[in-house]
């Protein structure tokens, strides 16, 4: 792929089509959800075709790409079609089994590699890499047995404990205050290894994603500053002052030192807690920790769509097709409200019309047949010329949609 300069055809070369040159032309996605959905549009408006591999008949990738492997994720024929068809492989979310990427690996080329995906499934080794990066996290112990958990130490509660695999939008994770309660919790997760970080004074959490070619380039999006409900993504809002310079410049050059200690290849998004700096908690940790990253785009930079004049999706095809990568710049203040499966009625569907009659309204959704609480089923973005003017127009649109304000 190293030779990849545009979809199938290289300086001075027809790009007409013909069957020697499709394979080159196709870039494979591990995953089906809405991330490989915006990931395969962002593919096909460059030109290239796609393959996504996921067991759901009706994944929302692979309803809108090329090709759609129907198997399981460790399925070695599902896996030795995909590699047939494609140059080059990703992945849309981190629990793709690492062992696959690691066969995928062995005859095409795989950003982010298998390495740096099994590193953010084990939250033990990924915050073992945040140290090792100098990268400040929340303190915290590791608890695989009962005999670590005995040893806590009395300053990490209250904390919060998590499993230290397949924990996400707040999966996995248990607020303990006292040691009774921690035991309980460690029960209630099946004894399985946890971390307990110590909880810390937030003001607010940020996100940077960045990306990363195999030539060692890295470009980024602007930090995003995110409202979580009930451990869930609700509110992303990005625009010039939506954090102070200094700590965003921080958190920026803490994404990129930690892809780089990964030797990186991908859009990686790298997510902060900003502390109260005047909170004896927080003392001696800089305002700025780290809390998790996620080997793929993320929920927070969906915003780039329309705000940006390279997305995080393109992003990530041009890493997979070691394209050149440009330094992405902001042209509008942009806030975007995570679209759950609450919002729909029991019957009929929420009022897109009145909700796209507000200026600056992109509406995405994901094609899910089925809303069910919790479960994401699109994304608004608002954007327009002004923070103020774009902050009101956000609220109108969650006013509209039942969405508390913010």
């Amino acid at each position: 792929m190293s030779d990849v300069l545009l979809p199938g055809a290289m300086p001075g070369e027809s790009k007409e089509m013909t069957l020697d040159n499709a394979k080159e032309m196709t870039l494979g996605v591990m995953g089906g959800g809405q991330l490989g959905r915006m990931l395969v549009h962002a593919a096909q408006r460059m030109g290239y075709f796609t393959a996504v591999l996921d067991p759901d008949a009706d994944s929302p990738a692979g309803r809108v790409s090329h090709h759609h492997i129907q198997t399981a994720y460790t399925d070695p024929a599902g896996l030795a079609q995909l590699a047939q068809i494609c140059a080059a492989v990703t992945t849309e979310f981190e629990n793709v089994p690492a062992q696959a990427l690691a066969q995928l690996a062995q005859t095409r080329p795989v950003a982010p590699s298998a390495d740096a995906v099994a590193i953010a499934q084990d939250r033990a080794r990924e915050k073992a890499h945040f140290v090792a990066c100098g990268v400040p996290c929340a303190p915290f112990a590791l608890i695989e047995s009962a005999v670590q958990l005995a040893q806590v130490p009395d300053d990490l509660l209250p904390g919060i404990l998590k499993t230290t695999r397949m924990g996400y939008d707040g999966k996995g994770q248990v607020r303990v205050a006292t040691r009774a309660e921690l035991v309980a919790a460690w029960d209630g997760l099946k004894q399985v290894d946890c971390v307990l970080e110590k909880m810390l004074p937030l003001q607010q959490e940020v996100s940077v994603i960045v990306a990363r070619g195999a030539d060692g380039a890295c470009v980024h999006l602007p930090v995003q500053r995110n409202l979580h409900r009930g451990g869930i993504l609700a509110v992303t809002e990005v625009y010039e002052g939506n954090m102070p310079a200094a700590l965003a410049e921080r958190a920026v050059a803490a994404a990129k030192s930690i892809a780089e200690g990964l030797r990186y290849v991908g859009v990686l998004c790298v997510e902060f807690f900003v502390l109260d700096a005047n909170a004896p908690a927080a003392q001696g940790l800089g305002g700025l920790v780290v809390n998790e990253m996620a080997p793929r785009p993320h929920n927070s930079g969906h915003y780039s769509l329309e705000a940006c004049d390279v997305s995080q999706f393109e992003l990530q095809v041009r890493t997979l097709a070691q394209l050149p990568l440009t330094q992405p710049r902001q042209h509008s203040p942009a806030i975007m409200l995570n679209l759950l499966g609450d919002l729909w009625p029991a019957q009929g569907t929420p009022p897109w019309d009145q909700i796209l009659a507000l200026p600056g309204a992109h509406l995405h959704l994901y094609g899910k047949a089925k809303a069910s609480p919790g479960r994401k089923m699109g994304h608004l973005t608002l954007t327009g010329t002004t923070v103020d003017q774009v902050r009101a127009t956000a609220l109108e649109a969650a006013r509209l949609l039942g969405i508390a304000a913010f």
